[in-house]
């Protein structure tokens, strides 16, 4: 099979919450449907896939096996709008003319304001059926579709994380031992250091500074690792400017600034190219690398993240199935019954594991499909059980995209030697905190 990322990992959409805030406060209205339950009644449901290409024919051939199991339902799938990035405010226009769908893709960051919009449904009492083994998702995709614990709003759609991908000829060539499961953060600066030979313009590791979303959740392990959080409990306030959040910034500060061993990326797109070419000799990066890592021919290894006291935990950016209620009892019953199917082992090395995607479900791992992946794109395997590591997820607040902007912007100050990490992350979190408070 040809690997085919489809993720769009860090996609961060601001806009659209006033509108849906508004909608929850007005209340639904959607006109009642069927109020008693008729699984043999005609039904057609809706969905919005935000898939093109190889994706939308996968997820269009899927619905059709359903169909036929099912002579009277119909699924009308559709991209839903011509990127995915454009999905939220679709559903928005569509909650205000009640004419949304009754399942669709969705970034695992707009869940709170979907949620909010008092237009999901709410299947937290059928996942808990044990047939749905439901703890075969990672943690973090779990709590993205329950994003304020009290609902669960739909299933995990796609997941990933980042682990640490090293290049084999660099540490060859350096004399350093490969990293493997047991490393701490300080074996992994000790080898950057090693690797890197500034006449060369070599270097050991790579990090964002553009401030986008890929500068920030690059910290968030790190963070995490250190006992620190993103968001007070009640999610109301930032705290990642803690004692633990300065620790963890701070030895990113020695290793670009004391040590100059980490290539600063202005573009986010550069350090992938340089570490193809043996420029780099570790990236923290995703599924999605691999495929131009196999491309360019690079000796690479794939091993978990580092850690801080044994504790390996990293961060994923699970994307959802949302499911959205119409007050009809048929279309409500078969869009559940479809995104179960769907998301059930069985359909998922079918869908995700075929486009290159990481399997859902933890028991995916040891299926034929996702074996013949893994041997076209070595350390896949890897990343999928490092999905056990993501144990938090991002917030999902509608505040979250200015905190990432805050935070971003301090941590690319201080990796160029631009600001104090305590003053930076203090400032950050400053400025998060007036966000968060416009978006109560």
């Amino acid at each position: 099979m040809t690997y085919q990322p489809r993720r769009r990992r860090r996609a961060i959409v601001g806009t659209t919450i006033a509108a849906l805030s508004a909608l929850a406060l007005s209340g639904c209205g959607a006109q009642q449907g069927a109020t008693t339950l008729d699984k043999d009644a005609d039904v057609t449901i809706t969905m919005w896939s935000g898939q093109t290409d190889e994706a939308q024919d996968l997820i269009e051939k899927l619905a059709g096996e359903f169909e036929k199991e099912h002579p009277n339902v119909t699924i009308d799938v559709s991209a839903g709008a011509s990127s995915t990035e454009q999905l939220l405010q679709k559903l928005s226009a569509g909650f205000a003319g009640n004419s949304y769908p009754d399942i669709s893709y969705s970034f695992g960051a707009w869940a709170s304001q979907l949620e909010a919009s008092g237009r999901t449904l709410d299947i937290t009492d059928k996942v808990s059926d044990p047939e749905v083994k439901w703890d075969e998702f990672s943690e973090a995709a779990r709590k993205t579709v329950q994003p304020t614990g009290e609902k669960t709003i739909g299933f995990p759609a796609i997941v990933d994380n980042l682990s640490l991908i090293y290049n084999k000829t660099l540490f060859d060539k350096a004399g350093v031992d490969y990293p493997d499961e047991t490393w701490s953060w300080d074996d992994f600066r000790s080898a950057a250091k090693k690797l890197t030979d500034p006449a060369n313009n070599i270097y050991g590791y790579a990090y964002s500074v553009s401030g986008s979303e890929e500068t920030t959740w690059q910290f968030w392990p790190h963070l995490w690792q250190n006992g620190g959080d993103i968001l007070s409990e009640d999610q109301q306030s930032a705290a990642f400017a803690s004692d633990a959040g300065v620790t963890a910034l701070t030895f990113l500060q020695d290793m670009a600034v004391t040590d100059k061993s980490v290539y600063l990326d202005q573009t986010d797109t550069k350090f992938g190219q340089l570490f193809a070419s043996d420029r780099i000799g570790m990236i923290t990066s995703g599924p999605w690398q691999l495929y131009d890592l196999v491309k360019a021919g690079t000796d690479y290894g794939v091993t978990i993240l580092p850690g801080t006291d044994s504790d390996h935990q990293t961060v994923s950016g699970p994307d959802i199935w949302a499911l959205f209620d119409h007050k009809d009892a048929n279309r409500e019953y078969w869009s559940y019954e479809f995104v179960k199917w769907l998301t059930d082992a069985e359909q998922d090395v079918r869908w995700n594991v075929a486009i290159g995607n990481l399997p859902l479900r933890s028991s995916e791992v040891s299926s034929d499909a996702f074996k013949e992946q893994a041997a076209q794109y070595p350390g896949l395997d890897i990343m999928a059980a490092n999905n056990e590591n993501a144990e938090q997820a991002r917030p999902t607040v509608p505040g979250y995209v200015n905190l990432s902007e805050a935070i971003g912007s301090a941590i690319s100050q201080v990796l160029q030697g631009q600001k104090d990490p305590a003053e930076a992350l203090k400032t950050a979190a400053d400025k998060a905190d007036e966000k968060l408070g416009d978006s109560k």
